[in-house]
C-alpha cells in the first residue's frame, strides 16, 4: 500500500513537473534598430508588456533598442537562423531578400491612413506573411510608422525637381532610388543608424526619413532645412524564428496574435501624434521647416512615380497582386 501511495505520489509530481515545464517562461530576445525615444520603439515596448501579459507568463519579452543585441543589417539572417528568437526591421531592410516588402516606397501611393487601419489581417498583409514564411521568419505584428516624410537638407530646401541635381542622398532600396536618380540625385546606400554621422561628415549632402524619426535622430544637429513630402509609407514589423514559435503553446501563440492586432491600432494612433508633432519640434530646435503644396508635390511624383513602377515592376513577380490586394484597403473603414 505504501509503495502504491508513493507511485502515485511521485506520479503526481512528474504531471505537475511536466505541467511547469510546458508553461515556464520562455526568454523571447527582440532586436530592433530604434532608438528609445522614437514612437515606434515605445509601441514595441507596449507590445512586449502586452504579450507578456496575454500569455500570462509564458512569454518572457526581452527587448534589444538601438542595435544592442545584434545590427538592423543582421536581425533578419539572425532571427532565420535561430541565433535570436524575433526581431523587427523596417521595410527597406528586405530590399534585396525579398524587395516586394518595399512596395510602400512607391512614391506618392501609399499617403492614405485606410491603407494602414485595416492592414492588420488583411489579404495585404496575409500575402506579405507567406513571402516573409518563405523566407524563413514568422510575422507576428506589423507597426506602421508614418506616410510623411522629410526632405533634409544645409542652405536651402528640395522643392523643385532641379533643386536635387547632383545631389548625394541617403538611398533605400533600388526601386526608390531609380525615382531619386530619376530627380538627378545620386542614391548612397545605408542603414538608419548611419545617416546621421554621413550628413555630419558629408558622406551624403541630404536624406529622406519620417518627419518623427528626423527629431528622435537628432538631424536638426546636423541638417537645418526639412521639406514634408507624403512621399512614401515606412512601417516596422516584428518576426520570430519559426522553430520558437513551433515551440509555443497555443495560448501563447493567441497571446502573440492578439497582441499584434492591438500594436497594429496604436502604432497608427501614435503616428499621426508623432507627425502632428514633429514640423513644430524641428521648429523649436532651430530648423527651417516646409511644406510642399499640392503642385510642387504633382511635379515630383510626375518624374518620380514613373522611374520607381519601370524598376519595381521589371524586378518583383506579384508586385500587380499586391498593389490590388493594397487598393481594396483603401475604401474600408
Amino acid at each position: 500500500m505504501k509503495n502504491q501511495l508513493l507511485t502515485t505520489a511521485i506520479g503526481a509530481l512528474m504531471a505537475a513537473g511536466g505541467m511547469t515545464a510546458a508553461h515556464a517562461q520562455t526568454p523571447m530576445r527582440c532586436s530592433h534598430q530604434l532608438p528609445p525615444s522614437h514612437a515606434v520603439a515605445q509601441v514595441i515596448d507596449r507590445w512586449a508588456a502586452e504579450v507578456e501579459t496575454l500569455s500570462n507568463g509564458e512569454i518572457d519579452v526581452q527587448i534589444f533598442p538601438a542595435d544592442s543585441l545584434v545590427g538592423a543589417g543582421e536581425n533578419i539572417t539572425s532571427v532565420a537562423s535561430g541565433n535570436i528568437e524575433c526581431a523587427f526591421s523596417v521595410q527597406f531592410q528586405w530590399g534585396r531578400t525579398l524587395p516586394i516588402m518595399t512596395v510602400t516606397t512607391r512614391p506618392y501611393s501609399f499617403a492614405d491612413l485606410d491603407i494602414w487601419r485595416n492592414w492588420d489581417g488583411s489579404d495585404a498583409a496575409n500575402f506579405l506573411e507567406d513571402r516573409l514564411r518563405e523566407r524563413g521568419v514568422e510575422n507576428v505584428v506589423w507597426l506602421f510608422q508614418t506616410n510623411e516624410s522629410v526632405f533634409t537638407s544645409n542652405g536651402d530646401f528640395l522643392i523643385q525637381p532641379e533643386d536635387f541635381e547632383g545631389i548625394k542622398m541617403r538611398g533605400l532600396v533600388p526601386a526608390f532610388d531609380a525615382s531619386l536618380e530619376a530627380l538627378g540625385a545620386r542614391a548612397v546606400s545605408m542603414s538608419g543608424g548611419d545617416v546621421y554621422q554621413s550628413l555630419a561628415t558629408g558622406v551624403i549632402d541630404a536624406a529622406m526619413t519620417g518627419t518623427d524619426a528626423a527629431v528622435s535622430r537628432s538631424y536638426y544637429e546636423v541638417q537645418d532645412h526639412f521639406s514634408i513630402v507624403p512621399v512614401i509609407s515606412v512601417y516596422f514589423h516584428g518576426y520570430v524564428n519559426p522553430d520558437f514559435y513551433a515551440g509555443l503553446s497555443d495560448e501563447a501563440k493567441a497571446a502573440l496574435d492578439e497582441a499584434g492586432a492591438l500594436a497594429s491600432g496604436w502604432a497608427v494612433d501614435a503616428a499621426i501624434e508623432a507627425a502632428a508633432a514633429a514640423p513644430g519640434e524641428l521648429e523649436a530646435q532651430g530648423a527651417n521647416v516646409y511644406r510642399l503644396t499640392d503642385e510642387e508635390n504633382a511635379a515630383l511624383e510626375a518624374i518620380m512615380q514613373p522611374a520607381f513602377d519601370e524598376r519595381f515592376g521589371a524586378e518583383i513577380e506579384g508586385a500587380e497582386e499586391l498593389l490590388q490586394l493594397i487598393d481594396q484597403l483603401r475604401s474600408e473603414s
